[in-house]
Parts: C-alpha cells; structure tokens; sequence
C-alpha cells in the first residue's frame, strides 16, 4: 500500500474483491494493479475520498476531500475516522456512533447517500462503503464518498424559482377567469350583449395565457430531460417570417417597422414548421416588445453548425435585431437561461430558454449580441438535415 500526504492510495487497497477468494488475504486479488495501470490517482477522482483502514484509522484522504472538509490531508491521514471527518445527522446526533461501522450486523455492506452536517454545519452528500474479507467477516476497509451539496442547492433553488412564478402568472388569469364567470352565472340578465361580450373575450384571452404557460412548461421539462420531439417537414423560413410580420401589421403594428431582407437561393431546410414559428415568435416579440425602431429581419444561406459539414452552405441562417438600448454586455451570458428578463414588461422569463432548447434539438446553434444600429441582435442557425424516413 502506498499512502502520501496527497491522498495517494494503492489500487490493491481499493478494490472490493475479497483477496481471500484467491487464497491469500494479503495477496492480489482481480482489481490488483488496475489503477496503477490506468494511473488513477485518489486525486484525480471529483468527489472527497476517505478511506479507513480495518483499525478504524484514515488512509486516504483526497485533494477533493480537503476542499469539501477545509481539512488537510496532513492532519488527517493516521487519525482515527470519527475524528478526522465529524459528521452529524441533520438532529445532531454523532453519525459514526450511530452507524458503528466496524460493529454491530456483520451482513452490512455501506450506507446509503444522505445529507450530513460538518463541523460549522456546512451540509454535504456522505455514502460509505465496506469491504470485507469475506461477506460476513470483519471491516478490511471503510470508504467514504463526499460530494458538496452546492450543485444540488442550485436545482432545488432552480425549481422553487420555476414553482413560485407558475404560481405567479397563473394566479391573475385565473382570478380573472373565475371572476368573470361567476359574475355572467350570477348576473346573466343584467348584462348588455357588449357587456357580455367583452368580458367573454376577456376570459377566452386568460385562458389562452394560461394554455401557453403549460405549453412552456411541458417544453421545458421535454428539454431538460432530453425528449423534445423534432418533426421534420419542408420549411420555407422566408414565407413563415413573412406570417409572423404580418400577424403584427393586423394587430396593429405599423408596417414600416418591419424590414425582411431574404437571400436567395436558401438551402432546402427540413425542420419542425410548430416549433420553428415558436422560436420566431418570441424573437420577433422580444424585438417588438422590448426594442425600439425598426425590426430587421435576415434570413441567408450560411454554414453548417455542424463540424461534419461546416465548410458546406448547408444551414439557413436568421437574425432578427432592433435599435432599442440593447443587452447590456454583462448580462449576455444569462440571456438563454431560466427567468432571465431583459426589462419589467411582462413575461416569464422562459421563452429564450425554451428556443433554444429547440434550436439545439434541431441540431443548430443561437447566438445573442449587438446590433450595428445599438440594439439587441439575435441569430440562429438551423442545419438543412432530412426527415426521419429518408435518413
């Protein structure tokens, strides 16, 4: 066994074959040599390491074990485990006194990850294993995972977040769809036909808000758990950017704030036609919303965002940028990211991360940046790929 102040443990010492099985306790067994040969050193793992030897004394203790336990290896090679890593449950009960590694069933094998409690109440992920020599004798080794809860805390704030605003943005149209109603089956009679009308229109608005946030949702967990489904069709980009610019015009928009700018020939793109007008829908919006002047729209040829292909014209290429006040430059790593909002208008904070969760399903790539005329510039690349049953 070879053990330095570093951590470095001997791979004979690791393995979880009993050596007994080969006839000598101290002898080689299978795993023997394995570490040497691959040259994995305890300080190369990415989770804390600790290992106890049979008396109950540490052997090992990693690089990542000092940053997670602020302990030196130094101090904590030769000390007895209880002592070098003092642990406590959640109540504050001792957690080596309650688990008694090296006593009470002999059948016991480790314990399974939980959450434990350092000194200064610092929490992190604990699992142990036991290696015995033989499946009921006595504790050769204890070895110990330690894991920083950081990444974890993160998640979990990652979900209360996405919990508190669905909670938020379906509270209002909700309140308002239960208003209205209950007011129209009270008060039927007393209502002109305009009366009843708009508060219809109203209630039919809210409820198509609150089919919209579901659908995000559901995006969102299809993206995070990889199952977005991409139904490839023939696409012509220019004629759907040229629906969307329209849909604005009818609503109202003037139509000189609008400049489409197409340049042919396009590559013949096989996309998903649903989810492509998802995606220019909330860049165009964005555009609208939160920039200023006019909206320019590009779509162009450009190379594959693949590497396979990329000195190919294989990819359609489309900017959509303003001449509002822009992203400012320190926010421009965020803007892909969950609830990231560019102002106060409105909004949940997902649609960028939901397009481009979509971009990326398709292959492509989306970029954010400055616009030559000061505002914000966004560009995605959608590779010309072919539909399932032709690949």
């Amino acid at each position: 066994m070879t053990v330095g102040t570093s951590g470095t443990l001997g791979a004979r010492e690791l393995r979880s074959e009993p050596a007994s099985r080969h006839g000598d306790p101290a002898g080689p067994g299978p795993g023997a040599g394995f570490g040497a040969e691959l040259g994995i050193d305890p300080d190369d793992l990415p989770d804390g390491l600790v290992v106890a030897d049979e008396h109950g004394r540490v052997i090992c203790f990693n690089a990542a074990a000092q940053r997670i336990t602020t302990v030196p290896a130094a101090d904590a090679l030769g000390l007895r485990l209880e002592r070098a890593l003092p642990l406590e449950d959640l109540e504050g009960r001792r957690w080596w006194q309650l688990t008694d590694p090296y006593g009470g069933l002999a059948i016991r094998n480790g314990q399974p990850e939980r959450n434990l409690l350092l000194p200064g109440g610092r929490e992190v992920l604990v699992s142990a294993r036991y290696l015995r020599t033989h499946p009921t004798g006595p504790i050769r080794r204890v070895v110990v995972s330690l894991r920083d809860t950081e990444a974890r805390r993160r998640t979990e704030r990652s979900h209360a977040e996405l919990i508190a605003t669905v909670a938020h943005e379906l509270r209002s149209p909700l309140t308002s769809v239960k208003g209205f109603t209950a007011t129209l089956l009270a008060k039927w009679e007393r209502f002109t036909d305009d009366q009843k009308k708009l508060m219809l229109e109203t209630v039919d608005a809210d409820a198509n808000r609150v089919t919209r946030l579901i659908a995000e949702l559901l995006d969102i967990s299809r993206i995070d758990s990889g199952r977005l489904e991409v139904r490839r069709q023939p696409v012509d980009m220019g004629a759907a950017v040229g629906r969307h610019i329209q849909a604005y015009v009818a609503a109202g928009q003037p139509a000189d704030r609008f400049l489409l700018r197409i340049e042919q020939p396009l590559p013949a793109l096989w996309a998903d036609p649903d989810k492509v007008d998802q995606v220019l829908s909330n860049l165009l919006e964005n555009a609208v919303r939160h920039g200023e002047g006019t909206v320019t729209i590009e779509v162009t040829a450009a190379l594959s965002p693949r590497e396979e292909e990329a000195d190919q014209n294989t990819a359609t290429s489309v900017t959509v940028s303003d001449e509002g006040p822009g992203i400012p430059e320190e926010s421009m790593n965020r803007v892909f990211t969950r609830f990231w909002r560019g102002s106060k208008r409105g909004g949940t904070g997902l649609g960028l991360y939901i397009v481009k969760g979509i971009v990326e399903a398709h292959g492509g790539s989306i970029t954010v940046g400055r616009a030559p005329a000061g505002g914000a510039e966004f560009r995605f690349m959608l590779p010309v790929s072919t539909p399932a049953y032709l690949q």
